[in-house]
């Protein structure tokens, strides 16, 4: 239990690093997953399928393994998704680098990994439960006990809770192992790359001056934004040329769909409010007079924080009730008050406050046998040995355990629904001196527990919290239901709907570039069958039926407008972007023209000019784009013109990406640093690289 802990405790770092590092799982492309019932493949790379249900297969290997890590019986969808998208794209990484390491030779040894597992720095495995307490590095030895004790295991003889603890565990690192492996393959392919790109002094001498060297710029400029839009003509033939030129950055690869859709979200009415303030309201007088099991009570009363008989430090619980804590006394309520941030109301009691140390060393010895009596008899025995001055680790290995010591940390529980055994089981750890021993039953077994060490203590809190959310009724949704079924009924059409959808009280939005991997619409929950309508069913000019989404608090409504397939996008629907640069580019010759007929001579007549701004720059770098705040822009030229510029010399007009300025260098300087070519250029590999 202790190990399974410790597992869940590095839960979030454990899953950035398999993220980042790993590429041993599969995924395929989510939306043909929403076909289950199609026998289809969901997805190629280098000509290899991967088959639906071997997908599958492999998606839900994954997300056993997230769930073991996160401490969770099931992922909602959100997890899900990022499961399958973080799966897919370590897939098709897996396969390119397999495809390129094959061809170079490169290959992962049985050696290997096993000097890698006795070396214990790999980020994987610094991240499992198998460390070593005082180095804190991955433990082999460790692990070949588990393995042993694994082995050994008779499921019949033991609690299903821990046999399934084990199973769990085991099942883990055949995961880590597997996917060691493949981490191996990438990271020799990776630096094979890396090593490959090479600097030279040349780009080192280049790279420093570019930093080191710092100029201050006096800039005198026209923005474009002083050229009316209305007077720059654009024809139908410079759109057609420029789109021909550019044309290869306008070919997409799958097809798309442009929508529009209405997102209706249903919030509380005042009478809905005011019943809720009710119900708080008699909570907080009957948590006035409560004095004991505070947790049936809060969960009668259905607040959103259950209340834990355990003391928890005070950043455990809401921020809300954290920041009035200080203003709360013991036995005292605080409250009701409404928070926006959470739009709920509360009220919440500080049951007690105590020192308490936030970190517990201890071990223990599981005592199970074939029925209770004898359980308790083995263990009363084990109990009393140890009492009497037995060695407490050769007893567990007599009973196939370790008796290894363990660190209990407050943010190991803290959070989580605790309950039952698991209340018990950690009250007892923290509730027990130093040196103290205890005999616990726990369901059908009992637990041998000794604390062995407490340290950091602090002072921690028991709160019962009423927290309720300001929800909508019932009634209140089926009235919004009903207005927006009959707003569709009325409107079945894209055209219709965009031209009502305001006049009803409704917020038209616009989506392009819907992509059929994606996983919803608007960014709200729930929107799968909306999605699959825009690919699977809908028209052009077609409006769908109303989708109840979100966390049962949305209601959407979805128009299609065009099907964008795969290939070049068409000049029209790429034609306003194609027009605003060729306006810049006018407004530039325009601008560039009345300054050369005003004659100017000197930064001064440059900056009298009509709709002139100007600006003084220090600190200006090659290696880095000047933002000048006169023309609100990053200019990029301006740093380049700088680094080869004469003193005191005035600029010809400058084409920059918000107007057309002149520039004149007055100052000078460079950084503190000596040149180190070798330096200069490990960094610059090292970039290459990256």
């Amino acid at each position: 239990m202790a190990t399974l802990q410790n597992i869940r405790s590095k839960g979030p770092l454990l899953v950035i690093v398999i993220g980042l590092a790993l590429f041993a799982f599969i995924a395929g492309d989510a939306w043909k997953v929403m076909q289950p019932h199609q026998a289809h493949d969901v997805g190629e790379v280098n000509g290899d399928a991967l088959s639906a249900q071997e997908y599958q297969n492999l998606v839900e290997e994954y997300t056993e393994v997230v769930k073991l890590m996160r401490g969770v019986n099931a992922l909602n969808d959100e997890q899900t998704n990022q499961v399958r998208d973080e799966v897919w794209r370590s897939y098709v990484n897996n396969k390119l680098i397999e495809k390129e390491a094959k061809a170079l030779g490169l290959t992962v040894s049985t050696a290997e990994i096993q000097d890698i597992l006795k070396a214990g720095v790999h980020p994987l495995l610094r991240q499992t439960p198998f460390q070593n307490p005082q180095t804190g590095n991955f433990d082999k030895d460790m692990l070949n006990k588990f393995l042993v004790e694994y082995a050994k295991m008779n499921e019949s003889q033991m609690p299903t809770q821990y046999a399934e603890q084990y199973n769990n565990m085991y099942k883990y690192w055949s995961f880590i192992q597997k996917t060691l492996i493949q981490s191996r393959l990438a990271e020799k392919y990776q630096a094979l790359v890396a090593k490959a790109l090479l600097s030279n002094p040349v780009e080192a001498q280049d790279a420093f001056d570019a930093r080191v060297n710092q100029y201050n710029v006096l800039l005198a400029g026209i923005p474009y934004s002083s050229v009316v839009d209305s007077t720059i003509v654009v024809k139908e033939s410079e759109l057609k040329e420029l789109y021909n030129k550019k044309k290869e950055q306008f070919k997409q690869y799958q097809e798309t769909r442009d929508i529009k859709y209405i997102d209706v979200q249903v919030t509380a009415s005042p009478e809905d409010r005011a019943a809720i303030q009710k119900e708080v309201d008699e909570a907080t007088a009957q948590l006035a007079t409560t004095t004991d099991d505070y947790t049936s009570f809060i969960r009668s009363v259905g607040s959103d924080v259950p209340y834990v008989d355990l003391f928890y430090n005070k950043t455990a619980f809401p921020s809300d009730v954290v920041a009035r804590l200080d203003s709360a006394s013991v036995g005292a309520v605080y409250g009701p008050y409404y928070n926006g941030a959470d739009n709920t109301i509360n009220s919440f009691k500080i049951v007690a406050k105590a020192a308490v140390a936030d970190s517990v060393e201890f071990r223990q010895i599981q005592v199970y046998v074939e029925d209770a009596l004898k359980t308790k008899t083995l263990a009363d025995s084990i109990y009393n040995a140890i009492k009497d001055g037995a060695n407490f680790v050769e007893l567990a290995k007599k009973y196939g355990q370790t008796g290894d010591s363990n660190w209990l940390t407050a943010a190991q529980y803290e959070g989580a629904q605790i309950d039952g055994d698991n209340l018990k089981f950690i009250s007892a750890i923290n509730n027990t001196g130093v040196n103290e021993l205890v005999n616990l039953p726990m369901g059908q077994a009992n637990v041998i527990l000794q604390v062995t060490n407490k340290k950091a203590v602090k002072d921690k809190y028991k709160v019962a919290v009423v927290k309720r959310e300001v929800e909508f009724s019932k009634e209140t949704y089926n009235r919004a239901y009903n207005d927006f079924s009959q707003f569709i009924a009325a409107n079945p059409s894209v055209e219709k709907m965009v031209a009502n959808a305001e006049e009803a009280g409704y917020r038209l939005l616009d989506r392009a570039d819907l992509n059929s991997s994606e996983h919803g619409i608007g960014g709200v929950r729930g929107t799968k069958e909306a999605l699959r309508w825009a690919f699977d069913k809908a028209e052009p000019g077609e409006v769908s039926g109303l989708y109840e989404c979100g966390e049962s608090d949305h209601m959407m409504v979805v128009g299609l407008v065009s099907i964008k397939p795969e290939g070049y996008r068409s000049l029209k629907s790429v034609q306003d972007q194609l027009r605003a640069e060729i306006v810049k580019d006018k407004k530039a010759e325009k601008i560039m023209a009345d300054m050369k007929s005003a004659n100017a001579t000197s930064f001064d007549q440059y900056k009298s000019m009509t709709n002139a701004v100007s600006d003084s720059l220090k600190m200006v770098t090659f290696a880095a784009p000047a933002y000048v705040s006169a023309l609100r822009s990053s200019e990029p030229l301006v740093g380049a013109y700088a680094s080869v510029a004469e003193m005191n010399k005035l600029s010809t007009p400058i084409k920059g990406n918000a107007g057309v300025f002149v520039l004149q260098v007055y100052g000078k300087d460079k950084l503190n640093e000596t040149f180190d070519a070798k330096t200069e250029e490990a960094t610059l590999a090292n970039m290459h690289a990256r």
